[in-house]
């Protein structure tokens, strides 16, 4: 058995838990903040069994897109005599960031 967590961009959550529920996979979702941009991401977990990793990779895989944003970043250099001033930034958000645990013992009351 395995544990599967899946750090994805929020707009993509709902349509890859429809489809990971379509295959059979048991979902549970939680909401998380990254930590640069300090915006809302999903974690997604899932416990399956070692055969069923690859495809529930690829599921996350084709679905979880990279695209490019405008965000703004606050400066970090900034002294009581500077004002405050946020500046915009292009950055790489969606994409999957997908972890695979062992588990050592499993039990479903």
């Amino acid at each position: 058995m395995k544990l599967v967590m899946a750090i994805i961009h929020d707009e993509d959550a709902f349509h890859i838990m429809d489809l990971l529920n379509e295959k059979g996979y048991s979902v549970t979702k939680l909401a998380s903040t990254g930590g640069f941009l300090r915006a809302g991401n999903t974690t997604l977990i899932c416990g399956v069994t070692e055969e069923r990793i690859p495809e529930l990779v690829d599921i996350i895989e084709k679905k979880c897109k990279s695209r490019k944003q405008i965000t703004s970043v606050n400066s970090t250099h900034v002294n009581a005599t500077e004002s405050y001033v946020p500046y915009p930034v292009e950055v790489t958000v969606g994409g999957a960031t997908i972890f695979v645990l062992n588990v050592e013992d499993f039990k479903k009351v």
